[in-house]
């Protein structure tokens, strides 16, 4: 099952990392002040990353 995990840094700021079925960590946010931001962001992303498009800039220009 994938699963976002809130947590507190060693700053004192909330992150969040998304984690694949098996364990792994796919991706971790930026730190938040607030907890409440942290949680907006997950949401944020649970809404519109289904609609996210993939940008390769790793290709040469011509």
């Amino acid at each position: 099952m994938y699963k976002f995990e809130v947590y507190k840094d060693k700053a004192g700021e909330f992150r969040f990392r998304f984690k694949a079925s098996n364990g792994e960590t796919m991706f971790s946010s930026e730190g938040y002040k607030a907890k409440a931001s942290a949680m907006s962001a997950i949401e944020s992303i649970k809404k519109n990353a289904p609609e996210a498009t993939v940008v390769d800039e790793t290709k040469a220009s011509a």
